[in-house]
């Protein structure tokens, strides 16, 4: 089962502050942007730019994962590294609150989401 309807709109809210702090001025936006995805149980922040050899097309690069485990009632923390695979988090592998994990993601202390 997925989010319940509270828990969407309490992650959607979340994230709506989390981009409007992080996500470039307006005027970049079509170079660089940042944006979020719910996947089951997971929600995925990650980076839109223009493909090199096609600027029209637009890929995405993971910056962060989370994935809420209803049985402990956590977050699991997750980067990915260069072998394209999401790793937990060294420092902080789980998080009690979603706005937790964002503010690791925000703060990046240790370079693994923003580079």
């Amino acid at each position: 089962m997925a989010f319940t309807e509270i828990e969407s709109a309490r992650i959607t809210g979340a994230m709506s502050d989390f981009l409007k702090k992080c996500r470039p001025p307006v005027n970049i936006r079509a170079k660089f942007d940042i944006s979020y995805r719910i996947e089951g149980h997971s929600v995925v922040i990650f980076d839109l730019r223009p493909f090199w050899r096609d600027p029209g097309r637009i890929i995405e690069g993971p910056v962060a994962k989370a994935t809420y485990v209803r049985r402990t009632n956590r977050w699991k923390i997750y980067w990915q590294r260069a072998d394209l695979k999401w790793h937990a988090y060294p420092p902080q592998p789980e998080a009690l609150l979603f706005e937790e994990f964002l503010t690791l993601v925000d703060e990046d202390n240790d370079g693994c989401f923003w580079g």
